[in-house]
């Protein structure tokens, strides 16, 4: 997704347009998580990029997206762009400690109907 979002359009409530583009970038989220993984992907990653527009855009977590969002809103910006590319992830396990053995999760055998 890369977009310019106005947050100031003559005729809607400037709330209403926050709620509306929060409400976007929520929703590719939730439809890019939920494709398919590539084989030996864990999840998918997301690089963003956020700022008043694409020159001045910079890197963001995906966590923090949407507070950034209100952050600029509050700033009384007129309109931002948002930058959000999905990757595929892959969990790393952190290293053992002193003798200590991890072993790799074992998965619940399934009981069906």
């Amino acid at each position: 997704m890369r977009k310019t979002f106005p947050l100031h359009i003559e005729g809607k409530h400037p709330d209403r347009l926050l709620d509306a583009t929060k409400h976007d970038i929520r929703k590719y989220l939730k439809r890019e998580r939920s494709r398919a993984l590539p084989e030996g992907a864990d999840y998918w990653d997301f690089d963003c990029l956020l700022g008043l527009t694409k020159e001045e855009a910079v890197p963001v977590r995906v966590g923090e997206l949407i507070a950034q969002v209100d952050a600029l809103a509050k700033a009384g910006a007129a309109q931002f762009y948002v930058q959000i590319l999905a990757c595929p992830g892959q969990r790393k396990t952190p290293p053992p400690k002193d003798g200590e053995v991890i072993e790799p999760p074992t998965a619940a055998p399934y009981v069906g109907d």
